[in-house]
């Protein structure tokens, strides 16, 4: 439903404020002003490889921050080596160093340096849910955080801004998970493509600011370039609970606010709802398939990281004890959560009631530790439950709660937590956090960061040497993939890969595999190649390797009927030309095996958004459209962002 252009919004005051070039006209590029970045240890060792190659002295925002969340398990000595040369980027560049099991990056951003007002990017998709607090805040590839840490604006294309009108209070037994559920069971995982999600209306005042930086997170679930809260009451609330209340500046929508597309959901009407196995956009009711036997439940994750979700969960299981067919698994987000936890008396609970506490971190939702048993079903608070990503290849994981997951706990079974036979928990509390910047490292002074040597063990590799892209490409498809394929499938996280994830030639053996085990050897005996993809292509984590690894294997082409907008610009950053089928029904008319050729690329690109693909084996030809912007034509062309520097640097 069409509804004006939006002006008075939050969003577009937050985007007319950092406004650095184009104009705010729905799918025209934007260069935005960045005041903040964010990076964690999965993909931040490449950005730091990237700082260097970029020869940057200091960086130059307002506030970055380097987390380690993701990878905490120490199987071998490559995760403590990272961790290493992390921490010696950090007092090289001038960043924050926010230490193993302080906890995960989204909750202890919001709480530490979270500004209302302020713009964000950070190289993970959910970097969104900083919009909990008013901010704008986007999840990009590595590479375009390390240009925004030199000090360069970002470059989006301006979405619509997509009003979301809440009214009424959330009944008992239902929270602010089943908000964002309700969300991808009307629309989807492609329903916030090219979208700005914009929350307002009189619903919002019952939503505690970590209430909404659950609905925010799971933005990224719906493919939304990210989504904004409103800086109000609820959030000078919080920031008062985290002594910054100095930090609060109120911004709200215009009375007569206008947006692009409108929606509107009625929080009294909601009931418990959960994802099915293997995608957060298969929502249903609980109760509709209630009674399935469940194997595991996992509370934590930044898709619920408030000390409200995890108290919850211990109200409902107190004085109980867990289905002895179920492992109880707690990630707590942050040590000062797991301390306010245990002032309360939380920690207590659930440990008696048999769950195992586990340190603060990703863990489980990155595959990190936690897979469940080969077909069993495992409940979690996560945002993604995309195939394989548990580290288990033939999971099935569920979505759903902290009410809902504890049900499943108590039962043994998928149960409506309003069929428990108790009453709703009845959670207090406190007003003010156990605030703890003991394990933050504060960036050193300019002249001191100088002298600091970056401390690069064996296991640290290099960024590829990235060519430019042939004028004439004549190409195999390697591979082809369906709808919704997500970069966990196009490259594996988990305990296996991540450890390698600053070693892009042993890494690459892992693109592709839970698809297809073949495509490594093949994509190296073809050299430069191309992959076939469906809609969506791309979904999911924002983690830049999974165009860096298959970019290394000599993938220059992707053809698709449709991209995930953060894995669609790393693509370009590394130099690999994203084209789309101007007729979707050409995507059923090449297999894997034909030989695709596109003659005179440069000109083609520089002539108009359509360009002729030929497909060689089958004496066929197809329109294919890209959407690049003149500077990305001339980035792709280069071979990427970086080989584009070095040659401008050489004029």
């Amino acid at each position: 439903m069409a509804n004006g252009t939006g002006g008075g919004s939050v969003a577009r005051k937050l985007i007319g404020s950092h406004l650095v070039s184009g104009e705010m006209e729905p799918g025209t590029e934007i260069g935005i002003r960045v005041d903040q970045t964010l990076t964690q240890d999965a993909t931040g060792t490449m950005v730091m490889l990237e700082l260097e190659a970029l020869d940057l002295d200091r960086v130059r925002t307002d506030v970055s921050v380097q987390y380690v969340d993701h990878n905490l398990l120490q199987a071998d000595e490559r995760n403590m080596a990272d961790h290493i040369f992390l921490r010696s980027a950090c007092r090289r560049y001038g960043l924050w160093y926010s230490k193993p099991g302080n906890g995960v990056s989204h909750p202890t951003h919001m709480q530490r340096f979270g500004l209302p007002g302020a713009t964000m990017v950070g190289s993970d998709s959910h970097t969104c849910a900083a919009g909990s607090l008013g901010m704008l805040a986007m999840g990009v590839g590595g590479l375009e955080v390390a240009m925004a840490m030199a000090g360069e604006p970002i470059h989006v294309t301006m979405p619509e801004i997509w009003g979301i009108r809440l009214t009424g209070e959330l009944p008992p037994w239902v929270s602010a998970k089943d908000v964002i559920l309700e969300m991808l069971r009307r629309h989807g995982v492609r329903g916030g493509v090219n979208r700005i999600i914009e929350y307002h209306g009189p619903g919002l005042a019952a939503l505690t600011a970590m209430d909404r930086h659950v609905i925010a997170n799971m933005g990224a679930e719906l493919g939304a370039t990210t989504t904004v809260f409103p800086s109000d009451e609820r959030v000078l609330e919080f920031l008062r609970g985290e002594d910054r209340e100095d930090d609060f500046t109120e911004i709200v929508a215009d009375p007569d606010a206008a947006y692009d597309v409108t929606d509107e959901i009625d929080l009294s009407a909601l009931e418990p709802l959960i994802a099915r196995p293997s995608s957060p956009g298969d929502v249903v009711p609980v109760r509709e398939v209630a009674g399935e036997e469940v194997h595991q439940v996992v509370v934590g994750s930044s898709a619920n990281p408030g000390l409200r979700d995890f108290a919850s969960a211990a109200a409902i299981v107190k004085g109980r004890q867990v289905d002895p067919h179920v492992s109880l698994d707690v990630n707590p987000t942050s040590r000062q959560i797991l301390v306010d936890l245990t002032k309360m008396g939380a920690a207590t609970d659930l440990v008696q009631a048999g769950a195992r506490i586990h340190q603060a971190g990703c863990l489980g939702c990155i595959g990190m530790g936690q897979a469940p048993a080969i077909g069993r079903n495992s409940l979690r608070t996560f945002p993604r439950n995309f195939p394989g990503r548990s580290g288990t290849a033939d999971d099935r994981v569920w979505l759903c709660s902290p009410e809902t997951a504890a049900a499943a706990a108590l039962t043994g079974r998928i149960t409506d937590p309003r069929d428990l036979d108790m009453d709703p928990p009845d959670v207090r509390l406190p007003e003010r956090s156990s605030v703890n910047r003991e394990m933050l490292e504060a960036p050193l002074p300019a002249d001191e960061a100088r002298r600091v040597e970056l401390d690069k063990a064996s296991s640290i590799g290099v960024l590829p040497e990235l060519d430019p892209l042939p004028d004439e490409l004549d190409v195999p498809v390697v591979i082809k993939v369906g709808d919704d394929v997500s970069t966990d499938e196009i490259l594996m996280a988990g305990a296996q890969a991540l450890p390698y994830r600053s070693d892009i030639a042993k890494l690459a053996d892992f693109t592709f595999v839970r698809i297809d085990e073949g495509y490594p050897e093949r994509a190296r005996e073809a050299g430069p190649h191309a992959v076939v993809g469906g809609r969506n292509y791309g979904q999911g984590s924002s983690r830049e390797h999974a165009a860096i690894a298959p970019r290394h294997l000599g993938l220059r082409l992707v053809l698709a009927r449709g991209y995930a907008r953060i894995h669609w610009q790393n693509l370009v950053n590394f130099g690999i030309l994203p084209l789309e089928f101007a007729d979707v029904a050409d995507y059923d008319r090449v297999e894997q095996g034909d030989r695709l050729r596109v003659e005179g690329v440069r000109a083609a690109l520089e002539k108009g958004t359509e360009v002729e693909v030929r497909n060689v084996t089958k004496d066929e030809t197809y329109r294919a459209r890209h959407r690049l912007s003149p500077r990305q034509r001339e980035l792709v062309a280069a071979g990427g962002q970086i080989p584009l520097l070095r040659e401008r640097a050489r004029r």
